[in-house]
Parts: structure tokens; sequence; C-alpha cells
């Protein structure tokens, strides 16, 4: 049933978005997409935060697989989860030097302007304005240790 592992999106690699709305997806990320053969990249407004979901055809069919069991008519939860997701993705080509071109309402909603941060997280990877993203690092870093902390110690 289960597809076969991926290497995981990792790390933070610094990017730019050019004058034409295009950035280019970094090397490593494009050899994840391809080994998924994906055919360029998935990509959608994350629904919760001014920022790009990305990802590649595993987490496509793994996402659509789990809402096939949903009644597509009566199901609330199937249209909600359906179009947050499913409705909101488009598929964007690759060019040769790994550039895509990113529609406007996305560098809009992310509010892209130049420096661009592409933020690993396992089985996507997200982009965000580097400035935007600086005070969303120190939120993330305060949160993994609020959890740590949280953690019943070991006896």
């Amino acid at each position: 049933m289960g597809m076969a592992a991926h290497p995981p999106f990792i790390s933070m690699p610094a990017g730019a978005l050019d004058r034409k709305g295009r950035v280019c997806i970094p090397a490593s990320y494009r050899q994840i997409l391809t080994a998924q053969s994906t055919n360029g990249v998935y990509v959608c407004p994350s629904f919760y935060e001014p920022a790009l979901e990305c990802f590649g055809e595993s987490v496509l069919q793994e996402f659509h697989q789990a809402q096939a069991g949903d009644d597509p008519f009566f199901a609330e939860t199937h249209d909600v989860k359906a179009f947050s997701v499913l409705a909101m993705t488009q598929l964007l080509a690759l060019d040769e030097t790994g550039r895509v071109r990113l529609p406007d309402a996305l560098i809009a909603h992310a509010g892209l302007v130049e420096n661009v941060t592409f933020v690993g997280m396992g089985r996507k990877f997200e982009i965000w304005d580097t400035q935007r993203f600086a005070p969303v690092l120190n939120e993330r870093l305060a949160s993994a240790r609020a959890l740590r902390k949280s953690q019943p110690v070991a006896s």
C-alpha cells in the first residue's frame, strides 16, 4: 500500500525572486521532486500563513488517497480539505535551469519581494519572503523549546 520512502526536504536554502517572478528551486529539492516522478513542482498558498506550500507527486497522491474514503458529496470535511489543498494547488513547470514562474497571486499571498527562503519540512517545503520569515523562525524555535520542556522526564 505505502509508497517507497523518499528523502526528505531539509535545510533552509536561500533564493531570490527575479523581475519576471521566477525562483530557482534548490538542486537538492529538484532531485527529490524528480525521484517522485513529479513533472515540475506542486505549489499552493498556505491557508494559515503568508507562505507557499510546495510538494511532489507522493504527497499529492497520499493526500488524494486520504480524501478518497470520504463521500465527495455529503462529507463536509471532504470539501474543506479538497478545496484548501487540491483546488488551490497548481503544478508549475521547471525550466532547464530549475526555475519556476510563480503566479502573481502566489507571489502576493506570500508577500515575496526579492530574497526568499526555502524551508525544508520533510514531505513538503515552504517558500517564504526572507524578511517575513525571520520572526516566524524565532516563533518556531520557541515552540520547539516549549515542546521539549513539556515532555515528561524519563525516570
